[in-house]
């Protein structure tokens, strides 16, 4: 904790003088007022008081603790771009997204402040009366451009009751808050150490070598970086293991038998996903980007194998052109590459809202659960998994994994509580659902968003946005330190962008409202 506490020393001390001012404010508002009640325990985690005085400096400072995220530096350019957020509120976001890797959200306040000397016990403020918050958001959410119909839910996560819904048991179109529910899903049946791996296997009787789709979605052909398995680094350890046998010349195949049924989603050929196939590199991206809607390669898998098929040559092996197989019971594995952990794999997912790693891991969570490998599949075994953590699963409906399906519906009611429950402290292997959450005015899908209003670093939020429909749920601190889960959905939305900001609008009121 001294490391941590020294590592973080300078780059505060810098933030501490840009952001000056505006946490004076929080700080002020922070106050305990006379006579109010001392600090009690909670039996749920949450965010503390010291969190929302110290958001902006955990955004902009806390980053520094861990060091790169990658080889491309993603730690370092999320601190880097902490600080210029804070000096000139602008900046492209693309800027940090990196083949093979992907963005990590900063920690979470409790590690940090206890490191900073800080108090990590629940804020102490009197009881919100539920029908404060509807007098602020009511008005917010009668906005027209929220189209013809919406739903909200806001839960205080410290006692697990619910502040504010309207609509919230009726069922909308989520768009990308699917995520959340796979995310939960597949961290529930996987666990956070889960990791997926890609293999070579070598057939005794006929001398082909296989390359084994394992399902990895973060799969790069570029050298290894950030722990991201690399087919560079298989290629190698393939041909050290085949020159052991003397073997020069191979036979190479692929196989993805490990998932089945359709691989193209239902949208169809789309910039905002490949194939969905059990063997992938760089998410069959035709350029050099990490995340983001980009043409993608018509047959992931062939053109995987065509690249390990160069690699192998760069090594010193010849190799046939491959060709589609499956390694039989006969194969003798000859190298391994496996993913970072499912944690750190679900928080890229959740930060870069990376609809690749959405399907893959609902099809993960479908084999685990004991159901086919598919679309379908995956639909089914993460309702269930939900359903089993006894989430209200009332006119839920899942058809994908990502939300990019028109005939996924989620409530408001569900969304609250998916992010609740990842915050009870009885599971923590499911933490990386708000770890991963993008950081209001910082990171991912959130990094131009919040740059004024007073939120940027209290709002974590995953987004959500199909035609006629924009969708927001995620975690807010609020001015007197509560932390409160939140989802907003609406359908009908004639202006995205106008309907993005009434919901950014609505989530920064809800951060500095005491409504008390």
């Amino acid at each position: 904790m001294k490391r941590l506490a020294d590592a973080l020393r300078p780059s505060l001390a810098h933030t501490a003088s840009v952001v000056k001012p505006r946490l004076a404010r929080l700080t002020s508002a922070l106050r305990p007022g006379p006579g109010q009640a001392g600090p009690r325990p909670s039996r749920t985690w949450y965010f503390t008081a010291s969190a929302a005085t110290a958001g902006l400096a955990l955004a902009a400072g806390a980053v520094a603790v861990a060091g790169p995220f990658d080889g491309a530096g993603q730690r370092t350019a999320e601190r880097d771009r902490a600080v210029a957020l804070t000096l000139a509120r602008g900046g492209d976001h693309d800027a940090v997204g990196s083949v093979g890797g992907g963005a990590e959200a900063v920690p979470s306040a409790p590690p940090v402040l206890r490191a900073l000397g800080a108090a990590a016990e629940p804020a102490t403020s009197g009881k919100v009366p539920p029908s404060g918050i509807a007098g602020v958001l009511d008005p917010l959410l009668a906005d027209p451009a929220l189209g013809e119909g919406h739903a909200a839910a806001v839960v205080d996560v410290a006692t697990g009751r619910r502040l504010y819904g309207t609509h919230s048991g009726q069922a909308f179109t989520p768009a990308s808050t699917t995520k959340i529910a796979t995310a939960v899903a597949a961290l529930s049946a996987l666990g956070p150490d889960h990791r997926l791996t890609t293999r070579t296997a070598l057939d005794p009787d006929t001398g082909e070598l296989v390359l084994v789709g394992g399902g990895d979605p973060t799969l790069t052909a570029h050298k290894a970086s950030g722990g991201w398995a690399s087919l560079r680094t298989l290629a190698t350890g393939t041909a050290a293991a085949l020159r052991k046998r003397g073997v020069e010349k191979v036979t190479l195949s692929y196989d993805t038998t490990l998932y089945s049924g359709p691989s193209r989603h239902p949208i169809g050929v789309n910039d905002n996903l490949a194939e969905v196939t059990a063997l992938t590199a760089d998410e069959g991206r035709t350029d050099n980007s990490g995340s983001g809607p980009v043409t993608r390669v018509a047959d992931p898998a062939a053109e995987a194998a065509r690249t390990f098929a160069g690699l192998l040559k760069e090594a010193g092996i010849e190799a046939t052109p491959p060709g589609p197989s499956k390694a039989t019971s006969r194969a003798t594995t000859l190298a391994a590459v496996s993913s970072p952990p499912l944690s750190d794999v679900v928080e890229r997912m959740l930060t870069n809202s990376d609809n690749d790693i959405a399907e893959g891991l609902a099809r993960q969570t479908a084999l685990a659960s004991g159901q086919p490998g598919s679309f379908a599949g995956g639909a089914k075994a993460v309702a269930a998994r939900l359903t089993k953590l006894g989430l209200p699963m009332r006119g839920a409906s899942f058809h994908d994994g990502s939300g990019l399906d028109r005939d996924d519906r989620l409530t408001a009611d569900l969304l609250t509580s998916l992010l609740a429950t990842a915050a009870d402290p009885g599971r923590p292997g499911l933490r990386p659902v708000l770890t991963g959450l993008p950081v209001g005015g910082f990171t991912g899908t959130l990094a131009e968003r919040y740059a004024d209003g007073g939120a940027a670093g209290l709002i974590r939020a995953k987004t959500g946005t199909l035609t006629g429909v924009n969708s927001l749920a995620g975690t807010v601190v609020t001015k007197d330190g509560r932390l409160l889960t939140f989802a907003f959905l609406a359908s009908g939305t004639t202006d995205p962008q106008s309907a993005q900001s009434a919901l950014d609008h609505t989530a920064t009121t809800l951060a500095n409202c005491g409504c008390g």
